[in-house]
């Protein structure tokens, strides 16, 4: 079944149109829809254009300095055996940037999963992977929040078996099916679908999409909610600038317990601010959702920007406390550590 989508009903704000109820009736799984050919009107800062492109080249600040580097055999890396997660818990285990292991309502979800040890265009990881792949449960869905290649790591999606429930942003669903996935739900920003109990939201952000010459922002990005029968919901923000669309999401769910926040490659300020939070916009975006703990994540795994390796970490924790929010709420994880969600 094929559904014509229109292009105009969601406004690049990232608000929905008046009346548009929160936690409206979940999609169909599967259903094969028609996109726009662009996502552009997404968009809520202009992208880029050649004189950003010539002042990068220019200034040649991508990558941290050697001192920046030094800390690299300091970062926190503490693989653990996963922990046993029941039926009514939520564990998470943070394989490195922004590839977490959710259980939640009896399901194991992998958010955007990237095994390889390098990806186009950057160095090598950093730190390993914080979870052998032979060492995962068997999986039973996947989240991607948008197509870069340091969160749809191809090599990592054939490991897959291609009957694995996946949910892509608008747009996406045909990446999969060429690959001969067979169960794609593609949604826009507020839609929502379920599978055995667990709600999956779509949420709005503030990034793009690229991974060729001629395809920029032909897909969507966004982070997403996930929800079981018993109440806990936890919220992946993907990638994403700082922005009012954290309040919006926080008052259309409400009592999130776990927000999982992007707190890393945000240097050179003027470049990557739109695309990117830094680690004291992470925290305001953890307080205008409303959330019960922050877990940070994107740091510590690829180097994408000039911030010392270790900065992030530090800048986050400096944050939390002049916030006076109370430290047992920031799970600041080494890769491949893991928590239960306390009641």
């Amino acid at each position: 079944m094929t559904e014509q989508t229109a292009p105009s009903e969601h406004p690049p704000s990232g608000r929905a149109p008046a009346g548009h109820p929160r936690g409206g009736p979940p999609r169909p799984l599967g259903q094969i829809r028609t996109w726009p050919r662009s996502f552009t009107d997404r968009l809520t800062a202009p992208l880029p254009g050649v004189r950003a492109m010539a002042r990068l080249a220019r200034e040649g600040a991508v990558r941290p300095s050697a001192e920046g580097l030094r800390d690299i055999p300091h970062l926190p890396f503490a693989p653990e055996p996963l922990p046993t997660a029941e039926p009514g818990s939520v564990a998470v285990t943070w394989a490195g940037h922004a590839s977490w292991i959710i259980r939640i309502g009896g399901l194991t979800v992998l958010t955007d999963p990237v095994w390889s040890r390098r990806i186009l265009g950057t160095p090598a990881r950093i730190t390993p992977v914080g979870v052998r792949w032979e060492d995962l449960p068997p999986v039973d869905a996947v989240v991607i929040s948008h197509n870069h290649y340091d969160h749809l790591d191809a090599p990592t999606v054939r490991r897959l078996p291609r009957d694995t429930p996946v949910f892509v942003p608008a747009g996406l669903g045909r990446w999969f099916r060429r690959r001969r996935f067979t169960h794609v739900t593609e949604l826009d920003w507020w839609e929502a679908a379920e599978l055995r109990g667990v709600r999956f939201d779509f949420v709005p952000s503030h990034h793009w999409s690229k991974r060729t010459l001629t395809d920029t922002c032909r897909t969507l990005w966004g982070g997403w909610v996930l929800g079981d029968t018993h109440g806990h919901r936890v919220h992946f923000a993907g990638d994403t600038g700082y922005g009012h669309w954290f309040e919006e999401i926080g008052r259309r769910h409400p009592g999130i317990d776990l927000a999982l926040l992007p707190i890393g490659a945000y240097d050179p300020r003027w470049w990557l601010r739109d695309v990117h939070t830094d680690p004291e916009e992470a925290v305001q975006a953890f307080q205008d959702l409303g959330a019960r703990i922050m877990a940070p994540m994107h740091w510590a795994t690829f180097v994408l920007s000039s911030e010392p390796v270790m900065e992030p970490l530090t800048r986050v924790r400096a944050a939390w406390e002049k916030a006076g929010l109370p430290r047992d709420r920031l799970w600041d994880l080494p890769v491949g550590a893991s928590r239960v969600l306390p009641d």
